[in-house]
C-alpha cells in the first residue's frame, strides 16, 4: 500500500519509527506491506515510488531539522504537487490544527480525495470546519476518510462508539476531551494558581505552540464536533459549538468546588446542545479524571452509562491510531 505523508513532525516521525518496527508483523499478521513513497513538511520534500529508506529519513530529520537533503535536489515538489503527481492510495495528513480555516491540511484532504486517495487524518482542523462536507465529497469520490486518532490520540473512543456500542442508540454524552486543561485544572486543585499551572505544562510540553487553542477550548470543541458528527449523525461545524474556556476559573472557584467535594473540569458535552465549559463535577463521578487523562461517559438507551478513560495525545499513542486506520482501509478495500 502506496502512501503520501504530510507533516514530519512528533506524529509523522513516530509513525515512521512504527512501520520499522512492526513491519515484518503487519505482512504476517495482516497482509499489509506500506511502503512511504513521499513525505512533504515545512521544510522539503522527498519522494521514491520505489518506496523510501524510513531509517535515511529520520537520521536525515535528526541531523539537519529537515528532509530536503534526503535527496540534495535544489527544487522539492510542494504538498499538492506530490498528491496530484504520485501514485499512492494513502494520504496521512498529520499538519498542525488550524481553527481559522484549516489550511494547509483542508487542500491536502481535498486534493487527495479528488485523486482518489484515501485519507487518514489527525489534523482536526478541516474535520472542525467541514466535516459534513469532507464526508460527502469522500462518498462522491467513493474513498475512504479515516480518523481515530482526532479524538482521544491512542484510546479508540471513536471506534468504541461506533462499532461497541452498534444496535444501541447513544442519546448523550460528555467528556474531558483536552489533556492540557485538565492537568491545569489538577494543578490549581493542588494549590497551584492559574499563571504557575500553566507554565508548569508549557515546561513539560503539555501546551499547543498557541495556548488559547487548548486554555479557550477550541481543541476540545474541535474533537466535540468530530463526536457529534461520527456518533450522533449530527451536520454541524466548530461554529455551532458554544465555548467557554478556562482562562477566568480561579484559585477560588476551585477550593469552593473542593468544599463540596466536587472539582472543576472543562467539560464538552451533547445533550441537544453543544457545550464546551468549565464545570463543576462529583469527585466520585468516572469523569473525574486528572493529570493528563482523558475520559467520556456515553449515555445509551438501553445499556446506561459507559465511561472511557485513557491518555488523550503523544506522538506515539497518535501514530498507533493511524496505524489502526490503515488496517481498517486495508481490511475495507479488501472487503469489496
Amino acid at each position: 500500500m502506496r502512501i503520501i505523508l504530510c507533516g514530519f513532525g512528533v506524529v509523522g516521525q513516530n509513525f515512521a519509527k512504527l512501520l520499522l518496527s512492526r513491519s515484518e508483523d503487519l505482512y504476517a499478521k495482516h497482509g499489509l506491506k506500506p511502503r512511504i513513497v513521499g513525505v512533504f513538511d515545512s521544510t522539503g520534500s522527498a519522494a521514491s515510488s520505489a518506496g523510501l529508506d524510513l531509517n535515511r529519513l529520520l537520521e536525515m530529520k535528526k541531523k539537519y531539522g529537515s528532509i530536503k537533503k534526503y535527496h540534495n535536489k535544489e527544487k522539492d515538489a510542494n504538498g499538492l504537487e506530490m498528491i496530484s503527481g504520485l501514485e499512492a492510495e494513502v494520504l496521512i495528513e498529520t499538519t498542525t490544527s488550524n481553527y481559522k480555516d484549516a489550511e494547509p491540511g483542508m487542500s491536502h484532504i481535498v486534493n487527495a480525495m479528488k485523486n482518489g486517495l484515501h485519507v487518514i487524518t489527525v489534523n482536526k482542523g478541516p474535520l472542525a470546519l467541514a466535516f459534513p462536507s469532507l464526508f460527502e465529497l469522500a462518498t462522491y469520490n467513493q474513498v475512504l476518510l479515516r480518523f481515530s486518532g482526532t479524538v482521544g490520540g491512542g484510546t479508540p473512543i471513536l471506534d468504541y462508539a461506533k462499532n461497541s456500542l452498534r444496535g444501541e442508540r447513544i442519546v448523550s454524552f460528555e467528556g474531558i476531551l483536552n489533556g492540557t486543561t485538565n492537568y491545569i485544572l489538577t494543578n490549581m486543585a493542588n494549590g497551584m494558581t492559574f499563571k504557575a499551572a500553566l507554565a508548569d505544562a508549557k515546561k513539560k510540553g503539555y501546551v499547543e505552540a498557541d495556548p488559547s487553542l487548548d486554555i479557550d477550548g477550541f481543541d476540545a470543541a474541535a474533537k466535540l464536533v468530530i463526536l457529534a458528527n461520527w456518533i450522533m449523525d449530527m451536520k454541524v461545524t466548530i461554529k455551532d459549538i458554544e465555548r467557554k474556556g478556562i482562562s477566568s476559573v480561579t484559585t477560588a472557584d476551585v477550593k469552593k468546588a473542593a468544599s463540596r467535594k466536587c472539582a472543576v473540569k472543562l467539560i464538552a458535552s451533547c445533550d441537544r446542545k453543544l457545550v464546551v465549559a468549565p464545570k463543576e463535577i462529583l469527585l466520585d463521578d468516572p469523569l473525574c479524571v486528572n493529570g493528563t487523562l482523558n475520559a467520556i461517559t456515553f449515555n445509551s438507551e438501553h445499556s446506561g452509562q459507559q465511561t472511557i478513560i485513557g491518555r488523550g495525545a503523544g506522538g506515539m499513542e497518535t501514530a498507533s491510531s493511524i496505524l489502526r486506520d490503515l488496517l481498517d482501509i486495508k481490511q475495507e478495500i479488501s472487503r469489496n
